[in-house]
């Protein structure tokens, strides 16, 4: 139309939707291409614009995904794990860059994405800020550098409507540690202590969710060892950090060959 990348952005009700949008229209690199919420939201056939309380956008909110993505070039999509299936379908069809930050994805809905990355670029990150990628690659390092004399614990607070525990964050940094010590995750986390647990398990990677108010994001990855302490953090105080990182992979994608890729790919980590 103009030569910018038209975006979908879906959930558009949502916090993080909201913000998306907000980003994407005042992004000059970037044209708003269509806004999808679920069938019967009273969102549905009004501008996107002013059901946000703002100035009208062009852009009527529909939930027809079939229809809406077909035009795309890009889909940035932080909804829920069914839903996130759906528009992998759909953006492969079209061809679009699909940008997921949906999180709470089982390991078989995860292994679903990737036939739809046959055909379209797909890059998916439990967090896209530049901090929290950053963090991952030193947890991969720290944990390589540190026998297992040392415990590995990660501690994560959401605010008190995250429907996921741990966050797609805590999980990533998870992954990290565990790569960094040549072992897989689900053989080596521990993600529930109540009761009598018994002694720490040598080698565990432990899992703590605190949710509360507002919090937007803070996440601790705790080495402890005898006499000693190494704590890595990272404290998000503004969303716009996650949807800034979305754009820089929505446009990342464009003209990439298809398949799977991360945050450490768009930012080159």
């Amino acid at each position: 139309m103009d030569g910018k990348p038209g975006v979908v952005v879906t959930g558009v009700s949502g916090r993080m939707g909201q913000m998306l949008v907000r980003e994407v229209a005042g992004d000059a690199r970037l044209r708003l291409a269509g806004a999808l919420e679920r069938a019967g939201h009273d969102w549905v056939g009004r501008d996107v614009g002013a059901a946000m309380g703002g100035a009208d956008l062009g852009v009527a909110v529909r939930d027809d995904p079939a229809a809406v993505i077909a035009g795309a070039d890009a889909v940035i999509d932080f909804t829920a794990p069914d839903a996130t299936l759906g528009f992998a379908a759909e953006a492969a069809r079209a061809g679009a860059v699909h940008v997921i930050g949906t999180t709470g994805l089982s390991e078989a809905q995860i292994a679903e994405l990737a036939g739809a990355a046959e055909t379209c670029v797909q890059v998916r990150a439990g967090n896209m800020s530049l901090g929290v990628n950053l963090l991952v690659g030193l947890t991969r390092r720290v944990a390589a550098a540190l026998g297992e004399g040392w415990d590995i614990e990660i501690v994560e607070a959401h605010h008190n409507r995250k429907v996921d525990a741990p966050s797609g964050t805590a999980l990533m940094l998870g992954d990290a540690a565990a790569a960094g010590r040549g072992v897989t995750l689900s053989d080596v986390a521990d993600r529930g202590r109540d009761g009598m647990t018994g002694a720490r398990a040598p080698g565990a990677i432990g899992f703590a969710a605190i949710r509360g108010g507002d919090i937007v994001g803070e996440h601790d990855v705790i080495f402890a060892g005898p006499g000693e302490r190494v704590v890595l953090r990272h404290v998000a105080t503004d969303r716009a950090i996650f949807a800034r990182g979305a754009l820089a992979a929505a446009l990342w994608g464009q003209g990439r060959p298809p398949g799977q890729y991360d945050m450490h790919d768009v930012l080159g980590l």
